[in-house]
């Protein structure tokens, strides 16, 4: 176990989660290693197996902190008016995803890895933020979607969620796959992840 406060733990393994979220700006999932994290921290390989086991429960805790922090805009959208037309929530919803670029592309290609290869409490505190998330977009729907009724409103929910595992590849294909796609005689995307998401969730919750 590490030694120190818990002041001083939580600290730490802020210092390796932000290491690995810079590294994952450039690099791939699968080429970020505990030695990588380690040479841009003030940490050794074996001492980053203090605070977390495997590189998969470092994403996993990043994972848990963006749901956390979406979670957190999600509440401003509830409170922020009684009312509210479908296209005017539709953008508000995009406006806090646009911000959470990293929660999206770790849904669209990484989910399984981290779960599979991560302990179960690390695993059960990640599943906790992520239905905090789902919980508030739930009374979302309940409050800006009135004519919903409970069968409905999940099954909007559900799409919702289903939508965005997907959305963070269309807005960034990488040189291969857009190199692939020209090849292969697909029209390129020309939409931001803002365009995306809003234009999806608007057609979601009509």
């Amino acid at each position: 176990m590490p030694k120190g406060s818990p002041e001083l733990t939580e600290a730490r393994r802020n210092e390796i989660m932000e290491a690995c979220r810079e590294l994952y700006r450039t690099m791939n999932f699968k080429d970020i290693t505990l030695k990588e994290i380690g040479a841009v921290t003030s940490f050794t390989r074996t001492s980053i197996y203090n605070y977390f086991q495997s590189k998969e429960e470092i994403f996993l805790a990043l994972f848990e902190k963006e749901y956390i922090d979406w979670t957190a805009d999600l509440t401003e959208i509830l409170e922020s008016s009684d009312r509210m037309d479908m296209d005017e929530l539709s953008k508000k919803i995009a406006q806090t995803l646009i911000k959470r670029e990293l929660m999206l592309r770790l849904l669209s290609a990484n989910l399984y890895d981290l779960e599979e290869n991560s302990r179960m409490e690390r695993l059960v505190d990640f599943k906790r933020a992520y239905k905090s998330s789902v919980e508030v977009m739930g009374k979302i729907l309940e409050k800006y979607c009135p004519g919903l009724d409970e069968s409905e409103r999940r099954l909007t929910l559900v799409t919702a969620l289903e939508f965005l595992h997907g959305a963070y590849p269309y807005a960034h294909a990488t040189e291969k796959q857009a190199e692939a796609m020209a090849e292969a005689g697909i029209p390129k995307w020309n939409y931001t992840l803002y365009e995306l998401i809003y234009e999806g969730l608007k057609r979601i919750l009509r």
